[in-house]
């Protein structure tokens, strides 16, 4: 049970245990292993469809076909995915979500199979942990909640507040054989440059962009005319 927007639960959630299916959505999922080393893979979807059908099956006036209900969709579905993932680990279960979903929503929609106004936003694989890794660093909470109003950062905070992740995250690329590689090659100096030079670069973050905002307008969320 989670918050919904008018209490619409504008969201499905498509549970995949099928290996071949995983197989199929392991590429768009960017070859992340734990598409298929986990029996379990959950999409959860911002969903329209379910509640346009039932406006024209009681001639109901079509609102839901614009930016603004895609957003509503995705929040609902994202509120759900996160309360699934809290029962989830209370009952000993581990899961790992996975940033793929949107990125490649137009692939992962061909391959489930999604009707229009339907569009998978986030999801995660879901079983039981043969491991038990250490949590990751958080920034501290003082960095992230504001009272009143926003406060800006001056560049002494913002240095404050991002030092630990700084020698963490920097120590734990380090760490790994592979992504240590990767860093040297790109001969990037700190943990700023990874998230940018390797990980996040401009290149595919609008790539994904016009990913996303391509399959909005396929999907009919892009009716935005005045």
């Amino acid at each position: 049970r989670a918050s919904s927007s008018g209490n619409m639960q504008t969201y499905s959630i498509i549970v995949t245990r099928d290996r071949e299916l995983r197989e199929q959505l392991y590429w768009p999922h960017m070859e992340q292993s734990m598409v298929l080393d986990a029996p379990v893979l959950l999409t959860f979807c911002a969903d329209f469809h379910r509640m346009r059908r039932w406006l024209d099956l009681s001639d109901a006036p079509d609102n839901f076909d614009n930016f603004m209900s895609f957003m509503i969709a995705a929040i609902d579905a994202t509120l759900v995915s996160q309360n699934v993932a809290l029962a989830a680990e209370a009952r000993g279960l581990g899961i790992c979500y996975m940033g793929s979903t949107l990125a490649n929503c137009d692939e992962i929609g061909r391959i489930l199979q999604l009707p229009p106004n339907v569009v998978p936003v986030v999801g995660f694989s879901l079983g039981y942990p043969d491991e038990d890794p250490a949590p990751r660093d958080r920034l501290p909470l003082d960095g992230l909640v504001h009272y009143e109003m926003y406060q800006d950062y001056s560049d002494e905070r913002i240095r404050e507040i991002y030092t630990d992740r700084e020698l963490r995250g920097w120590e734990r690329y380090m760490s790994f054989p592979r992504l240590r590689r990767l860093v040297e090659e790109s001969g990037v100096q700190n943990l700023a440059q990874v998230y940018t030079a390797v990980k996040y670069t401009r290149e595919s973050h609008h790539e994904f962009s016009q990913t996303v905002l391509d399959y909005l307008a396929a999907q009919d969320f892009m009716n935005n005319g005045r």
